[in-house]
């Protein structure tokens, strides 16, 4: 079982459906009116509350930003590439993917899929042979994205294939790129590839890249992937809200 802290977080999961809920632990003090919306929904839902003392809650909680309400609950169940084909088919709108490459820290992770879901990214896969993460330390920073996003673990490159073959794009983020996030056309299908600081993107992906983007900065300064992924899902938002991508240099 795990742990989720937060008002958020909790209500994200209970409307997600994708845990069972063990128990969701109040404690005595917290107001009323911050947790009401999650004591209703836990009710509705047959989900146990339980007041406690803030010390028990925070002896089962990694910080002291809980805001008073906890909940013990069982792992959040990855999508499947085939569930994630399912989906992608299924869009009313064409898809926008972020892939993370090299991601290491579980709240760096955590910060990614909440500015991810906020920007309107349809998925997040992960290419990452052993997922390693604190479910927590993902969970509380990611403010219920982590809850609503579908989430794929790869091991390799043929679920990016069987998307290529879907019609979406796949660009890589690199710094030596010559064309810029301005130049492509993000409007289309695309999935967005961001690697680590430490190594990049992996020679397999670069491989099957249909084109390579930078994020323009001052001086070529390096970001982080986090601040990277931010900074290209904020470009591909802006042109899918104003029409702006560019058709011609669309897949280059």
């Amino acid at each position: 079982m795990e742990t989720l802290e937060g008002r958020q977080s909790i209500l994200a999961a209970l409307h997600a459906r994708q845990r069972r809920f063990d128990v969701v632990l109040v404690r005595h003090d917290a107001h009323a009116e911050k947790v009401a919306d999650v004591v209703e929904l836990a009710g509705r839902m047959n989900v146990p509350v339980r007041m406690v003392d803030g010390k028990e809650l925070n002896a089962l909680a990694h910080g002291a930003t809980h805001g008073g309400v906890l909940a013990i609950v069982s792992e959040k169940p990855r999508t499947s590439g085939e569930q994630l084909l399912r989906l992608i088919d299924a869009l009313p709108e064409p898809p926008l993917v972020l892939l993370l490459e090299g991601v290491d820290d579980s709240r760096n992770l955590g910060f990614t899929l909440r500015t991810a879901d906020a920007l309107g990214a349809h998925a997040v896969l992960i290419k990452k042979h052993l997922w390693d993460f604190d479910a927590t330390e993902v969970a509380r920073p990611a403010s219920g994205a982590y809850e609503r996003l579908p989430l794929v673990q790869l091991d390799d490159v043929s679920l990016l294939v069987q998307l290529q073959r879907r019609g979406l794009k796949l660009f890589g983020c690199i710094a030596v790129a010559r064309r810029t996030m301005h130049d492509i056309d993000m409007t289309a299908a695309s999935v967005l590839a961001i690697g680590g600081e430490k190594r990049g993107l992996s020679g397999a992906v670069r491989d099957i890249c249909d084109g390579f983007v930078t994020i323009p900065t001052r001086g070529g300064a390096s970001l982080s992937m986090s601040h990277a992924a931010a900074i290209l899902l904020a470009e591909a938002h802006r042109q899918r809200l104003s029409g702006a991508g560019d058709s011609s240099t669309s897949g280059l």
